[in-house]
């Protein structure tokens, strides 16, 4: 007999467990089983109070962050819409059904009251625990950089002479447009001196082959050749060259 679908939906759900919901095989049950995310708690104990609101636990804010890049989800407000229907990141999280989801805010939040020192702690234990497991030997050393499209609107982008756009950087508190040795490679056209992105002010304006101007970044890193670990990274306006951030990024020559 052909089944029917049941007339309206279960008001109550007890039996729910989320672990039997997710795959054996998948990736986040791996990391899960490896990566003891408990040990944020140790390094941002000293940004937080012993009185007031209870805050997301510090453990949950960091897989938060982790599912951000993981699945290269667009924004903290998509990852939080999308939090919901998805199983697996609830059982990622020890999340039941019922908890509620926390606000997009916490994560920015969380960034600014933790602070860059803390977030390359992690990054420096990551790799040591690489180190320890084997997974990096030293011996090469692959180094690299990737132009970037700032989260910024050309539409943001503002012409102006030299000096003033040097002034406005200035007032807009962004790194100096110009470094010492750092001419960008012969296939990259810097025109930051004269445009300015009022909403991204830190972006050079660059121009990339035969792609229009517009603001951008450059990620360099470093990548350990026993089994791609990356060992270092940095990030620079655009007009800053790969070649010239190889000693930091790639260690003494």
């Amino acid at each position: 007999m052909m089944g029917q679908p049941p007339p309206q939906k279960e008001l109550f759900s007890y039996r729910i467990d989320l672990d039997q919901r997710v795959r054996p095989d998948h990736p986040l049950r791996q990391i899960k089983a490896v990566v003891d995310f408990a040990f944020v708690r140790t390094e941002v104990a000293h940004c937080y109070g012993f009185n007031g609101n209870e805050s997301v636990p510090p453990e949950v804010i960091l897989k938060l962050m982790f599912l951000l890049f993981y699945d290269n989800i667009a924004s903290e407000r998509e990852l939080m819409r999308m939090l919901p229907e998805r199983l697996d990141y609830l059982w990622f999280l020890d999340y039941g059904l019922d908890d509620p989801i926390p606000d997009h805010s916490v994560l920015s939040k969380a960034r600014q009251r933790w602070g860059p020192a803390v977030f390359e702690q992690f990054f420096v234990r990551t790799v040591g625990q690489c180190v320890a497991a084997g997974l990096v030997d030293g011996r090469k050393i692959h180094v690299d950089a990737s132009l970037n499209d700032a989260h910024a609107s050309c539409d943001s982008v503002q012409r102006a002479a030299p000096a003033l756009i040097a002034a406005l950087k200035a007032a807009y508190a962004a790194t100096a447009t110009k470094l010492s040795d750092t001419a960008p490679p012969r296939y990259y056209e810097t025109v930051n001196d004269q445009l300015l992105s009022t909403t991204d002010p830190d972006a050079a304006v660059m121009r990339k082959g035969h792609q229009p101007a517009r603001p951008r970044y450059h990620h360099h890193r470093a990548v350990d050749d026993a089994h791609g670990v990356i060992t270092a990274v940095e990030t620079t306006p655009g007009h800053v060259a790969e070649n010239q951030r190889l000693p930091p990024v790639g260690g003494p020559a």
